[in-house]
Formats: C-alpha cells, sequence, structure tokens
C-alpha cells in the first residue's frame, strides 16, 4: 500500500532506539523526510546513517533533549513546520507509590505529559492552516490498564490523552488527526533491561525471566520494533484522515477487554 506520504516531513523524537528508531525507519522507507533527536549523540547519529542507507530522504539527526525547553527549541529550529510529529520520551522509573517524591510526580509529568504537549502546541496551528497533520503520541500499554509499580507513568500517560482528546476534535475538520499508539511489550533494550532486573530480584536466569514474561502475551512472543514502526506509518498516512482522538493498542492481546 502506497501510503501517501512521500515528501511529508516528520519529527521523530527519541528515534536512536527502539520504538522511536523503528518509526522513524518505516516512515523514511514511505519516503518522509525525518528529523530524529535523542540526548546520546552517537547513537542518534549511527541511526541517522541506518535511515540515509535505507532510504533516500533528508535525514537530520538533533542531539538534545525533548523534554527542556531548550531541546524543544533546538528540534522545532531544524524543522518550524513539520507534516508529522511523533511524540516520544522515556518513562519515569518504576518503584512504590509510598516511595514517590513529589518531584519524582513533576518529573514525570514534566517528561511524558507536558513535553508532548508543548510540541503539539508549537506544531499543530501551523498543520491546520496547511490543512494537512499527523501527530502521533507513543505512549503505553498503561494507558488502558495500568501497571503495577508503573504509577508515575500510568499517571502521566494518561494525563496527556486525556489532555490532547478535545483538540484531536478540533484539528480533525483541517485534515490534523492527533491519536496515541500504546505499545506493550515490545522487543527492545528497555524490556530486556527491566527483565533482566526483574531475573536478578528474583533470582532466576535471564532467560528464565524472559519466558516468564512472554508466557503473559497471549500471542506468545514480544512484538518487535519493525510491527510497531509499521503500525505508527500507517496512522500518519493519507488513509488515517478520518482516525483521530483514538488510543491503538499493540499488546499482542494482553488487555482483556472487548472494548
Amino acid at each position: 500500500m502506497d501510503l501517501g506520504i512521500a515528501g511529508r516531513t516528520a519529527i521523530v523524537c527519541a528515534a536512536s532506539k527502539g520504538l522511536g528508531r523503528a518509526t522513524a525507519m518505516q516512515l523514511a522507507k514511505e519516503g518522509v523526510n525525518v528529523i530524529i533527536s535523542a540526548r546520546t549523540k552517537a547513537d542518534l547519529e549511527a541511526t541517522a546513517d541506518e535511515i540515509r542507507k535505507a532510504a533516500n530522504v533528508r535525514v537530520e539527526a538533533v542531539a538534545c533533549d525533548v523534554t527542556t525547553d531548550e531541546g524543544r527549541a533546538m528540534i522545532l529550529k531544524a524543522c518550524p513546520n513539520p507534516d508529522i510529529v511523533i511524540n516520544n520520551a522515556g518513562g519515569p522509573p518504576p518503584g512504590d507509590f509510598k516511595d514517590f517524591s513529589l518531584d519524582d510526580w513533576r518529573k514525570a509529568v514534566e517528561w511524558n505529559m507536558i513535553t508532548p504537549i508543548a510540541l503539539i502546541k508549537s506544531t499543530v496551528y501551523g498543520m491546520m492552516d496547511r490543512k494537512w497533520g499527523r501527530i502521533l503520541n507513543i505512549t503505553s500499554q498503561s494507558v488502558k490498564a495500568p501497571i503495577a509499580s508503573l504509577e508515575l507513568s500510568n499517571g502521566a500517560r494518561a494525563g496527556l490523552t486525556g489532555a490532547v482528546a478535545v483538540m484531536a476534535r478540533r484539528a480533525v475538520k483541517y485534515n490534523v488527526t492527533i491519536n496515541n499508539i500504546l505499545p506493550g511489550p515490545f522487543e527492545t533494550d528497555r524490556l530486556r533491561g527491566s527483565t533482566i532486573k526483574a531475573a536478578q530480584q528474583q533470582g532466576i536466569p535471564v532467560e528464565k525471566a524472559m519466558e516468564l514474561r512472554k508466557a503473559g502475551v497471549p500471542a506468545g512472543r514480544f512484538g518487535q520494533p519493525e510491527e510497531f514502526g509499521a503500525a505508527a506509518a500507517f496512522m500518519c498516512s493519507e488513509h488515517a484522515g478520518f482516525i483521530t482522538g483514538q488510543n491503538l493498542l499493540l499488546d499482542g492481546g494482553i488487555f482483556p477487554g472487548a472494548l
């Protein structure tokens, strides 16, 4: 399927690894010019080189912290009028509610709620003026079913979902959509790192911890980043203009609800 977005330009945040990288790669393969950001310059430049080898598009790497005003200013200076914005930032650490300080909560909200809201506010009105735009927030399956020990992430990401819901309905008449994509367990460095930590806490081999985690997924496996990238690219496509204000859950069947 031709997604109809060749020649468009996208900002993809946290794109040096994992799901952000997979999304940037798939958009580039669809002919989209990509401005990618992440904090670690070496990793980001390596990803930019890989994308250039895979697709004949413009790739610009902006090494910055997207959760800061300065970082967002750098991204928008490189691409002031994007057609597509992929909001993505690392989640806050797990823990116990009783141990979280108010500063922990403030950081979580800043990273996973305020940051995407700021980028949306900076770009959505220009998209509306130009009568085309796609904004996709990478959040988490926890928006549908809160995850124990991830209260910081649960709260901030659910807050973002509610915060943009009305704007998504206002913008769609201008052919601008705002949606959220909710990943479950995908085979990324973050998943491997959290599984290694769980194995150490339980005193079991990492391989055993991996198998136990897979056993909780009806699909019997972890998602592949390329699958996520393909789904994200479709949500940014010309064909997805009638989809807005929605949560697309990619979790291999973990969420038990019918709705």
